[in-house]
């Protein structure tokens, strides 16, 4: 196990943020002027629920008392549109498309600014651990405050934008029109091939223009999972070989993108976690 810290402004009430995904375990808290950051080593032979109570044992972090947790949940997701969207109606609807989620609770993020609610799920038993140690925990889907920030950057410039975000192994493809998603799907990808071929299906699809629409992608691409290295080879090949097809191609770099914020300084970080902290939802 490994914490970091970096500062940050401060905040009044003591918050933790825990980010779970098939095969990281995340925690991270803004005290005061600094923000900590741990990058828990998972025990691969036991469940994630087994490894996070171990962690609520072990980690130093982890022993405070925290007025709020905000649980951030890498799942497959379902956009809904936000004027079809019935609570009572979700799991049915999630089930329907996600058929292996048996011991999952269905839980969902409403987002206003895009008119979508979107619908994720949760092992029950990690729930269970969760709400046995937290009284004040909201659950949000991982990847909403990249949508949320992406969203309000598409207004810049008069171009059509398509995004690719990647974290754990996955790639998110989207593109807005407004205040809606035009597109909207995940992708496993494992080598810069599949991620091309992934976008520029989508590119064809969407009817966008390869000399003047935009290509921007963002996050660890194709980098091993818990890797801390600046980027991998394949993070460069993706770009070189998109560039063939695209000539508007870019790659959203965090540090760049928010101003050399410190947070974004931090190894292991993901982009989501960094977005959420410094846009705050």
């Amino acid at each position: 196990m490994r914490a970091e810290h970096t500062d940050m402004m401060d905040n009044k009430q003591k918050r933790l943020v825990i980010r779970i995904s098939r095969g990281r375990l995340l925690f991270s808290s803004p005290d005061r002027s600094e923000v900590f950051f741990e990058d828990y080593a998972l025990n691969s032979s036991i469940s994630m629920a087994a490894n996070l109570r171990e962690a609520l044992r072990t980690v130093p972090l982890l022993d405070d008392n925290f007025e709020r947790v905000l649980v951030m949940v890498d799942t497959p997701t379902l956009m809904v549109p936000a004027n079809l969207f019935v609570e009572e109606e979700s799991e049915v609807l999630y089930r329907h498309a996600f058929t292996d989620v048996d011991q999952q609770l269905v839980m969902h993020t409403v987002l206003p600014d895009l008119n979508a609610v979107v619908l994720f799920s949760i092992q029950k038993d990690l729930r269970n651990v969760i709400a046995d140690n937290f009284s004040d925990v909201r659950y949000t889907a991982a990847v909403a405050p990249v949508w949320r920030h992406l969203h309000q950057r598409s207004y810049t410039g008069q171009h059509q934008k398509l995004y690719g975000y990647f974290h754990d192994r996955r790639m998110e493809v989207f593109c807005f029109a407004q205040n809606r998603f035009k597109f909207c799907n995940s992708y496993a990808v494992n080598n810069p091939n599949d991620a091309l071929y992934y976008l520029l299906a989508v590119w064809k699809q969407l009817g966008m223009e390869a000399e003047r629409d935009e290509l921007h992608l963002a996050g660890d691409i194709l980098q091993p999972e818990g890797q801390r290295v600046a980027r991998s080879s394949e993070h460069d090949e993706l770009l070189k070989e998109a560039q063939k097809f695209v000539k508007r191609v870019f790659y959203i770099n965090p540090s760049g993108e928010f101003n050399r914020a410190p947070v974004t300084q931090i190894k292991g970080m993901p982009y989501d976690m960094m977005t959420l902290f410094i846009k705050g939802r």
